[in-house]
């Protein structure tokens, strides 16, 4: 990972101006972005019969309306899979890991091209009824306008990340009316960090975010329920329990996720026809279920409300929804897993209440809180924003009980997906790019080093045409103790000392060792410098220093601790 060269930041007053400034305006263009995104996904919806509204106002034709559920997401699938092999540079959908990788290591977001293109492919596959989720795209929308800010020839640090989070917080609170939650989601999930840097201007894109949303479009909320309170204490302990069974049934969601991909690719070889297969699987399905054609949304609805589904048709939903969702985005589909997560939460809540309620005889408090718990519980557990989950919750619905009753289910969720899975479905993603954040950021960053930007040109090497005196005063020219031993076609034979001759080398690092890695190998090496070779062939390539390890090592840890705690 190449470093910038080190530049004298500007004032702080000025940092803050810029700051300011760039967050109104990420925050101002991915917030009418994420509105014409919603509204473009709902036109389609509309008019290929996907949404419920539509298909009832044509049922009078119901020729037409298994044409369309059978037609309308295989033809999407197919142009989907057609536009990302012909026109986007990275051939496939982008979303938040994208975005955390951009931000964590200080990269760019991925060519502009394939960020539109991705965009455009995610309002395709929603608008058809894929299975898949549009918060996701949203978020990735909104940092494509936050990273135009790498343009900025401004001295701020680190300000192309901030403008990206600034960009997803602002997407985030637009899509949801939740400010707050749009706020603590740029930092849980993207910064990953609380730096006063960081929070100010990423808090004024969230609230203009929301402005735009709420006070200038008058944006409807996501669901709205009338919840006195919970009437009993003891449904605390079932609000626990439903977190753990929740976790369960994320873990495995978030397996079947991860298995559909390689699943897909051993099964249909050309990606191009992947998307239309799980396309036509979906207008199958939707022939008897079209609750899992799209979003959603009035699925999630319904199921706050007692009576709306029975335990068979809650048990088949749940089932079905989580089936297509990993099958679709297995298959190429652009979108993301926040709204299908959801749906599939506030559909086992329900079930899980009309269990408790009815075949166990459990007075409760209504179906509503055991929906929107275990809808926040999954969803937290498939993003890692517990957090951002709780305070969804609590400015969704104003309620203060029924965001402590979704909070308990939330933290029991998290503590059984976190030890058997890991922090989110993006984290795992991420770790199978070679991006580990399981052991912290410190250790994500040091593994993004390689050991060979380190060699050192005044390593000692000796060849079969040397003599040991020859090698001898090398070594005491350059202030070394050793010399690595090299054969006839310089691949690494063993080391060299005048006072011990030749030795094997006792520890060799192949050129794509990490720094992460090379730290841990280290521990009770004594020597100069650790020879690094190629992984095929055993040539040696060079040479590091324990000390240019060690130095390399705290200049990245200061680097990220600077980050966290910067100020404006």
């Amino acid at each position: 990972m190449s470093v910038a060269p080190h530049r004298k930041p500007a004032r702080p007053v000025i940092r803050m101006i810029i700051l300011t400034v760039t967050a109104l305006c990420v925050g101002a263009a991915a917030s009418f972005a994420a509105i014409i995104f919603v509204e473009l996904v709902s036109g389609l919806n509309s008019a290929l019969l996907v949404a419920p509204r539509s298909r009832v106002q044509w049922e009078r034709l119901p020729w037409l309306i298994i044409l369309a559920t059978l037609l309308v997401p295989t033809l999407g699938g197919l142009i989907v899979g057609v536009v990302h092999r012909y026109l986007s540079p990275e051939r496939r959908p982008l979303g938040p890991p994208d975005v955390i990788r951009a931000v964590q290591f200080h990269r760019p977001l991925p060519d502009t091209r394939s960020g539109i293109v991705s965009t455009l492919t995610a309002i395709l596959s929603l608008g058809t009824g894929a299975s898949v989720g549009q918060y996701g795209p949203m978020v990735y929308l909104g940092a494509l306008f936050g990273g135009a800010a790498r343009r900025l020839r401004a001295d701020v640090p680190n300000l192309d990340g901030i403008a990206m989070s600034c960009g997803v917080a602002a997407a985030i609170a637009t899509a949801f009316n939740a400010p707050i939650a749009g706020l603590v989601f740029a930092h849980e999930v993207v910064l990953r960090h609380y730096s006063t840097q960081a929070f100010a201007p990423v808090t004024v894109a969230s609230a203009t975010g929301y402005v735009i949303a709420n006070v200038i479009f008058e944006r409807p909320a996501l669901f709205l329920v009338e919840f006195p309170g919970v009437g009993h204490g003891y449904e605390f302990v079932l609000f626990a329990f439903l977190g753990l069974v929740v976790a369960l049934a994320a873990i495995g969601f978030m397996r079947l996720v991860l298995a559909c991909g390689p699943w897909m690719a051993g099964l249909i070889a050309n990606p191009v026809l992947r998307p239309g297969v799980a396309g036509l699987v979906v207008g199958l399905t939707a022939l008897a279920l079209p609750d899992v054609l799209g979003i959603g949304t009035e699925t999630l609805r319904f199921a706050t409300i007692e009576g709306a589904f029975g335990q068979g048709e809650l048990i088949v939903l749940i089932l079905a929804k989580i089936t297509l969702t990993a099958l679709c985005i297995g298959a190429g589909f652009s979108g993301g897993v926040f709204s299908p997560a959801l749906l599939i939460g506030s559909l086992i809540g329900a079930l899980f209440w009309t269990l408790v309620s009815g075949a166990g005889g459990i007075p409760t408090s209504g179906v509503a809180v055991y929906a929107i718990g275990a809808m926040m519980a999954f969803a937290s557990a498939v993003i890692g924003a517990p957090l951002t989950c709780i305070l969804i919750v609590f400015e969704l619905t104003r309620n203060y009980d029924i965001t402590i009753a979704a909070m308990v289910a939330v933290v029991f969720s998290n503590l059984v997906s976190h030890r058997l899975f890991g922090r989110s479905l993006f984290d795992i993603q991420l770790a199978r790019r070679g991006m580990d954040f399981s052991k912290g950021r410190d250790r994500a960053h040091l593994a993004e080093l390689p050991v060979r930007d380190l060699l050192s040109a005044d390593a000692v090497t000796m060849t079969p045409e040397d003599t040991p005196e020859d090698v001898a005063r090398r070594l005491l020219d350059r202030g070394w103790r050793q010399a690595f031993v090299l054969g006839a076609e310089g691949q690494l034979v063993g080391v060299y000392s005048p006072s011990e001759g030749q030795q094997p080398a006792t520890l060799t690092f192949e050129d794509d060792t990490n720094l992460a890695d090379a730290m841990e190998r280290m521990r009770g090496f004594v020597g100069d410098a650790v020879p690094v070779v190629t992984r095929e062939g055993g040539r040696y390539l060079g040479a590091v220093s324990e000390a240019d390890m060690v130095s390399a090592w705290l200049d990245h840890v200061a680097r990220i601790r600077e980050e966290e705690n910067a100020a404006l």
